[in-house]
């Protein structure tokens, strides 16, 4: 019985290394398939990418100095740009601080003079304006009187005649 085991282990363990020796005999050929596809694939990765990987390297490279010298004026110009609305800013300011004062000043001019305008009006009022309606109104009464008085002498005929008139 261990004549017989032992030939039946001996023939499994051929067996496996058969069925070994076989998958690694495809194994192989699997492996060289790929290689080889890859290696096509490697070739034409050196034919078509790395020209464009190398023209965009030198393409990089000469324009590297370029975009840092625009890179450069655009923060040369950003600061200037700054600067400059910094001063516009400051003299919109003032300008708007001055128009201020000077509505402000206009304004107390203009109330000041309609203040003096009125303080005129009510002079030109007592001294002017009175003594000319007093003056006018003795003057009416005296022509009244002098009416009265010189028109009776008179009236007597003219009230005849304008009664005579309204009949």
């Amino acid at each position: 019985m261990n004549d017989g085991l032992l030939i039946t282990f001996i023939a499994l363990t051929a067996f496996a290394v058969l069925l070994q020796a076989g998958l690694l005999a495809g194994m192989y050929l699997s492996m060289r398939k790929t290689t080889a596809k890859v290696e096509s694939l490697a070739e034409e990765v050196k034919t078509k990418v790395l020209p464009t990987a190398e023209l965009a390297h030198s393409m990089m490279t000469e324009l590297r100095p370029k975009i840092a010298t625009v890179v450069d004026n655009v923060s040369v110009s950003t600061t200037m740009l700054r600067t400059q609305m910094e001063r516009i800013d400051a003299t919109l300011t003032d300008i708007v601080d001055r128009t201020r004062l000077q509505v402000i000043r206009a304004d107390e001019f203009v109330s000041s003079t309609m203040e003096k305008l009125e303080e005129t009006r009510e002079v030109v009022q007592k001294t002017v304006v009175s003594p000319v309606r007093h003056i006018s109104g003795l003057m009416h009464g005296l022509g009244a009187g002098f009416e009265a008085f010189f028109g009776r002498r008179r009236g007597r005929n003219s009230v005849s005649s304008q009664d005579e008139m309204f009949i």
